[in-house]
Parts: C-alpha cells; structure tokens; sequence
C-alpha cells in the first residue's frame, strides 16, 4: 500500500556553484557520499540537482521537513538510487509503518526530477504526522 508520494523539480543552473560557494552549500544540504558521487561526473551540477530534487521528494513524501543531511541519496552498484535515511531520520520508516522505499531520478543539462514512494505492508491504524514531525524536528 502507498502511503507517501513525493515528487521534485530542481534547476540544473542552480547548481553550477563556484567552488567557494559550492564546499559552503554542500556543507549545509549534502552528504559526503552525495558530493562523491557528484563530483566524480563532467557535469557534477546534474547530479547535485538530482540529490537535491531526490531530498525534497522524500520531504514530500513523508508530509513534513527532515534537516537536509539527514536524508542521503546513495547508489547500488548498478547505479539505482536510493533513500538513506540517517541520525534522528532513521526512525521515522518505523514510526509511519514504511516497509519499502522507492526512488528514481532522471536528469537532463536542464533540470533534474525526482519521484519518491513509500510504501507499507499494511495500513497504519491512525496517522501520525504531528508526532513524527515532532520527533525529527528535535
């Protein structure tokens, strides 16, 4: 059953930061792994864009913000995306009943799109919003 659905448009020209600006925003939205992975591509701004695209779908998805770095765009070996969740964020899969998380990211020289569902075995008896924004706000 689904239970969240995010989806995310991000710019690729927002990215394309001098260095300076880019270690100063990296340092605020990106984790390690993301910069990695951007930055061993030509066009690294494409990849920043679709990390960034693929943060805000999983905010959307889960209905509420989680800090930035604590929601991690890693990689498979095939190269499949995928959600990592981390810190105070690792509970939130247990606290709205999440069994699965899907995400895709595609990207041109343009923009970047990112889709994000969560899904769970089984329907949560009440929604719990207000106390699972609360105990990742903290």
């Amino acid at each position: 059953m689904i239970i969240g659905l995010g989806m995310d448009v991000a710019e690729v020209e927002r990215f394309n930061f001098p260095p300076d600006k880019l270690e100063r925003f990296a340092k605020k939205v990106f984790t390690p792994e993301e910069m990695a992975h951007a930055m061993r591509h030509r066009h690294f701004a494409e990849r920043l864009a679709g990390a960034f695209a693929a943060k805000e779908a999983t905010r959307k998805a889960f209905g509420h913000a989680i800090p930035w770095r604590l929601v991690g765009v890693r990689h498979e070996r095939s190269g499949k995306p995928y959600v990592a969740l981390s810190g105070r964020a690792e509970r939130l899969t247990a606290l709205r009943g999440v069994s699965r998380m899907h995400l895709t990211i595609s990207h041109s020289r343009v923009s970047a799109v990112a889709t994000v569902i969560l899904e769970a075995d089984e329907a949560l008896e009440a929604s719990r919003p207000m106390a699972v924004e609360a105990a990742v706000a903290r």
